[in-house]
């Protein structure tokens, strides 16, 4: 089984037919452009990130999305194929590990909105509880939350995928840190331009 049958059954690949994208698809299938291991460049990027959206399906085929984030690095990418996160304790609703018991198959979705770029994610997951040793490698340093259990995501297919009609966004704390560069910048220019109308040297 080639890693793009994961997202492409023999359904879409009907449709794919039908709309006239079949070809492009089997040719990328061919060249294995798609893989179930981690790039380097791919483990950067998850590394980079603080927000990720996980979703997960029922017994009775309902799907739930929820969101996941931390401080950039909260998820952690333990080999070409493992992601794991800290699940921080939350709502108590459990939907995601109720669905994960039932059903292991999940899916990951990230967005660099500066770039902007995207990162669709294929596998398995699951849930594991009772692992202090596991939680402590997973929490981020100084990151005031409680880690109630740990999830452990096995990739079976990753894609960055088009990045049309992604809006540009960026993060408030990069906006902040700009914006300081640049008032540092300006109280640089000023002194300098304070120094020139006195006839003395700029510091």
């Amino acid at each position: 089984m080639n890693p793009i049958d994961v997202a492409f059954s023999p359904t879409v690949k009907s449709i794919q037919t039908r709309k006239g994208s079949r070809q492009g698809y089997a040719n990328m299938a061919a060249k294995e452009s798609w893989s179930s291991r981690m790039s380097e460049e791919v483990q950067a990027f998850i590394a980079d990130r603080n927000s990720a959206y996980l979703g997960t399906v029922s017994a009775e085929g309902q799907p739930y999305i929820q969101h996941r984030g931390g401080p950039r690095g909260f998820l952690r990418v333990l080999d070409e194929r493992t992601i794991a996160f800290a699940d921080f304790k939350g709502n108590r609703q459990y939907i995601s590990q109720g669905n994960l018991q039932d059903n292991a198959k999940a899916f990951l979705f990230l967005t660099d909105y500066s770039v902007p770029r995207r990162l669709k994610i294929w596998g398995q997951a699951r849930i594991v509880e009772n692992d202090p040793e596991l939680l402590a490698r997973l929490m981020p340093e100084d990151y005031k939350a409680r880690a109630e259990q740990a999830l452990v995501f096995t990739v079976d297919l990753w894609d960055f995928n088009c990045r049309q009609h992604l809006p540009l966004r960026f993060d408030a704390e990069d906006v902040a840190a700009a914006l300081d560069a640049r008032d540092r910048r300006i109280a640089e220019l000023e002194d300098t331009v304070a120094s020139l109308r006195a006839g003395t040297p700029a510091s």
